[in-house]
C-alpha cells in the first residue's frame, strides 16, 4: 500500500478537463457522472471542515493470471468485491489516527462517491496520470485500486511528480476500439469496460470482432505499458481469485448456468453485470 497527502481544495485545473468530457458525451450511459459537479471537484463539500485528502493504493495485481484459452476477466475483479474490503481498511486507518491523534473527523472514500480519485493521487504524488488516463508509477506500475481518507486534519502535504510516459504510445496504438482519442482522452463511451458492464443496452453491433475475447472490463492498455513490468504480485488474501475462474474454458462460460455464475462470483464485482449482462458479453464476442 502507498499513501499521499494534498490539501483538500478546488480541483482547478481539473474543472475544464471533466467540463469538455461530459460535453462531448465522452461518458455514454454513465449519467452519474453528471450529478454533483461541484462536489467532484471540491472535497470540502463533501465533508465538512475537510483539510486533508489522504490517497492509498492497493495493489491487486495477481500472482496467477487466467486461462489464455478463455474469455477474459480484468484482474481487478478476480478475488472479492474491492469495495468492501478497501472500506474496512480505511474505517481502521481512521479509527487509528483517531486513537493516535484524538477527534479527528473524516470519511473514507472507495470510487463510491463523486471523487475524482486519480486526479488526486496524482496530486499526493503518488504517480501521473498517463495517456491511457490511469494512474502510473515507476515503481509498480498501474495495477492498484485507489482510494481517499477525507479528514478535517491538517497535515503536511506531499508534491507532485513528474510525468514519465515521454514518446510512448503503446497503449493508444493498442486498444482495439480506439477508446483513447488522444493522449490523456479517453472517450469512456468507446471503452470495452464501458461496453461490459456500464452499458445496459445492446453492444452496438460495429463493436462486433474489436472485444479480443474481454467479458468483464479490459485490461489491455494496462498489459502493454512498459511500467506494468514492474507490478508486483498484491498480497491480499481477499484479492486471491477463485480457482474457477483461472481455469475455466471457453465453453464452461458459454454454458454458464446462473446458479454457477452467483456461486464462483459470489463475492465479486463481476456481480455488477448480473447473469444476463454477463450472458450478453458472452454471447456477443463468442
Amino acid at each position: 500500500m502507498a499513501c499521499g497527502i494534498s490539501k483538500a481544495g478546488f480541483l482547478e485545473q481539473e474543472a475544464p478537463r471533466l467540463e469538455n468530457w461530459l460535453n462531448k458525451n465522452q461518458h455514454g450511459q454513465m449519467s452519474y457522472m453528471e450529478n454533483n459537479f461541484d462536489k467532484r471537484l471540491n472535497p470540502t463539500l463533501l465533508v465538512d471542515g475537510a483539510k486533508s485528502v489522504v490517497s492509498l493504493l492497493l495493489n491487486y495485481y495477481p500472482s496467477e493470471i487466467q486461462n489464455q484459452e478463455s474469455y477474459k476477466i480484468s484482474k481487478y475483479a478476480y478475488g472479492q468485491d474491492y469495495h468492501s474490503v478497501i472500506k474496512d481498511k480505511l474505517k481502521e486507518l481512521l479509527f487509528s489516527i483517531q486513537e493516535n491523534i484524538g477527534a479527528v473527523d473524516g470519511r473514507a472514500f472507495v470510487d463510491s462517491a463523486p471523487i475524482l480519485d486519480k486526479a488526486w493521487a496524482a496530486k499526493s504524488g503518488l504517480g501521473w496520470i498517463g495517456k491511457n488516463s490511469n494512474l502510473l508509477t515507476q515503481q509498480v506500475g498501474s495495477f492498484y485500486f485507489i482510494a481517499e481518507l477525507i479528514i478535517d486534519l491538517e497535515l503536511e502535504y506531499d508534491h507532485v511528480i513528474t510525468d514519465h510516459c515521454g514518446t510512448c504510445t503503446a497503449c493508444i496504438d493498442s486498444c482495439p476500439t480506439e477508446a483513447i482519442v488522444a493522449p490523456y482522452i479517453v472517450d469512456g463511451s468507446k471503452c470495452i469496460s464501458y461496453f461490459t458492464i456500464e452499458l445496459k443496452d445492446n453492444i452496438p453491433a460495429e463493436m462486433k470482432g474489436k472485444f479480443d475475447d474481454w467479458a468483464f472490463g479490459c485490461d489491455i492498455c494496462q498489459d502493454v505499458c512498459p511500467w506494468n513490468k514492474f507490478s508486483k504480485p498484491h498480497n491480499e488474501p481477499l484479492f486471491n481469485p477463485n480457482p474457477e475462474i483461472l481455469s475455466m474454458t471457453k465453453t464452461d462460460w458459454e454454458e454458464i448456468t446462473e446458479e454457477t455464475f452467483k456461486s464462483v462470483f459470489k463475492n465479486s464485482a463481476v456481480k455488477r453485470t448480473k447473469f444476463e449482462g454477463f450472458k450478453r458479453n458472452i454471447n456477443f464476442i463468442k
